[in-house]
């Protein structure tokens, strides 16, 4: 009895162990989500209150509409940013699984030194040459627009997509695209009809990288883009801010945060299985 209760104990408690660990991670990030939904739904006197209440205690949703009948209509510059986010998605998901594919099927001298090279890429942050991108994008006319900036996302998230593509394509058997090549079909037929299926995990966790990355992007938004009228959405919520002397209507920018989050948390939830089979394409190969 006392072995049996011992087997019984042993087999509990590291169960609960992993439901305390869960639980507490849960928690750690789900209250952040609960402060900022709780801040959106307070008047500007709570939201500002110091201490800060735990929850609100008059409820209201006039942030909310403030987002769209203050100064600056919030709403006006989603656009903006699923513009330039679906763009710069759209154009790296091709170049991504081109340039992965040659990475992994066709190999030429010297492939593997390129394709370090560009992984190497990783090490250099983005603000250190977001100088020499700004000269480039004026000399080719592209400075404060959208286009312009759309470019340069593709350029920051190129090189991972390029990772993820070339190991979601060395996964996928090649006796699949041999036996279709030999039934006629060419390279890039191959790729689309047999391997690509195969590869949509990868296709997805690539898009959505690079959809949530530059859909919150702030600091070259804000250096590139000088119209107000094309101003993201992360740029125009410090706009819309600020109140008087420098103040911080933090009612007014957790409402423009919730706001922000939305498009994300809808997204991931109906692609979340396609995003971690992709992370992992490759890694048991």
């Amino acid at each position: 009895m006392a072995t049996a209760t011992r087997a019984r104990r042993r087999t509990v408690m590291p169960r609960a162990a992993w439901w305390g660990v869960c639980t507490a991670l849960a928690v750690l990030f789900i209250y952040p989500l609960y402060v900022m939904l709780s801040q959106s739904l307070k008047d500007p006197a709570e939201a500002a209150a110091v201490p800060p209440t735990l929850y609100p205690h008059n409820p209201s949703f006039e942030n909310y509409s403030g987002l769209a009948t203050g100064d600056i209509n919030v709403f006006d510059h989603v656009a903006n940013s699923a513009l330039v986010s679906l763009g710069a998605t759209a154009l790296t998901v091709v170049l991504s699984t081109l340039g992965g594919y040659a990475f992994a099927r066709l190999r030429f001298p010297g492939s593997n030194v390129l394709f370090f090279a560009m992984l190497a890429t990783f090490m250099i942050p983005f603000q250190a040459i977001i100088t020499p991108l700004y000269i480039v994008l004026k000399d080719l006319g592209l400075q404060n627009s959208l286009l312009g900036l759309a470019l340069v996302y593709t350029t920051f998230h190129l090189p991972f997509g390029l990772f993820l593509m070339r190991n979601s394509f060395a996964a996928v058997p090649i006796g699949m695209e041999e036996a279709a090549r030999i039934d006629g079909a060419g390279v890039l037929k191959a790729l689309w009809y047999v391997v690509l299926p195969l590869a949509v995990p990868g296709v997805i966790t690539t898009a959505l990288f690079t959809f949530f990355a530059s859909w919150n992007e702030f600091f070259a938004a804000l250096i590139l883009i000088t119209d107000q009228a094309k101003f993201t959405l992360p740029v125009t919520l410090t706009l819309i801010s600020s109140g008087v002397f420098g103040s911080i209507d933090w009612g007014l920018l957790q409402a423009g945060v919730a706001l922000t989050i939305i498009p994300c948390v809808a997204i991931y939830l109906v692609l979340q299985r396609y995003y971690v089979g992709g992370l992992l394409s490759g890694a048991l190969k």
